[in-house]
């Protein structure tokens, strides 16, 4: 019997028609509860929206994925446009932060027009006053926790986080929540930051339709499979698995107001 939990950041859109029938129709089996589908820009925001309208359990982020070419001024502006027409049932600005994964293919790539993009989206969170999911790692992440505690945000989501030990005693001193994917099944440094980070501050995700290759080799990303993550959590924390269930399903339905 598989305890109440919640899929804290899945990319719900990017999945086909048939993929996103066959999860729906399998999360009361699997007991999630909901799935939190972050956009990558307008169009990933407003299929977004038609599926959490389709299905209430989808909960909707909308943003802008920065591992992409910037958008233009007036792109930017319909849609910060759009989430204040559909600030109701946003449940929280994301996925936002900065360009990592491209910079390391593309080193010419100048950082600066993306920090002050996400800025503005940090600034957005703040008016609002709702969470921000972000997809900061590495040599990113102080960058990010600087305009965060520039503009006092709180409720700050760093979804598969890597980083240096200073940056995660930093994280943490501000209350900061992490998400912890599958790969915590396999690899040392999640599982190293697993055992750091306060439960209490602690979510899981599957990031889906990422692929799990070496954890489930050639299986379609489903959130069912966060409950193997909990499994992971409870023996790395060394605590009863009922426990985590319900400290990490407790600490995703606060963060996120659900």
């Amino acid at each position: 019997m598989y305890m109440p939990i919640i899929d804290a950041h899945i990319h719900f859109d990017h999945y086909s028609k048939e993929e996103q029938k066959h999860i729906l129709q399998e999360l009361e089996q699997y007991n999630i509860e909901a799935l939190l589908s972050v956009s990558f820009h307008l169009e990933s925001s407003k299929e977004n929206l038609r599926l959490h309208k389709q299905d209430c359990r989808i909960k909707p982020a909308f943003g802008f994925h920065p591992e992409q070419s910037l958008p233009s001024t007036e792109e930017l502006e319909q849609l910060f446009k759009f989430m204040v027409e559909h600030k109701e049932a946003m449940i929280a600005v994301g996925e936002v932060g900065l360009p990592y994964y491209m910079r390391k293919e593309q080193p010419e790539i100048p950082l600066e027009p993306y920090i002050e993009v996400l800025e503005e989206f940090v600034k957005f969170a703040k008016k609002l006053n709702k969470p921000i999911a972000l997809h900061a790692v590495y040599e990113d992440a102080p960058t990010v926790c600087d305009l965060l505690e520039k503009h006092s945000i709180e409720k700050a989501h760093f979804h598969w986080f890597k980083g240096d030990t200073r940056t995660i005693e930093r994280m943490i001193a501000n209350n900061y929540h992490i998400s912890i994917t599958p790969d915590l099944l396999v690899e040392g440094n999640i599982q190293s930051l697993a055992e750091i980070y306060p439960l209490t501050l602690t979510m899981v995700e599957t990031d889906g339709p990422w692929p799990f290759d070496e954890v489930f080799p050639g299986q379609m990303t489903h959130p069912k499979m966060i409950h193997e993550t909990v499994k992971a959590l409870a023996k790395i924390k060394s605590l009863p698995i009922e426990e985590v269930y319900k400290t990490v399903y407790n600490t995703t339905k606060q963060f996120y107001n659900l």
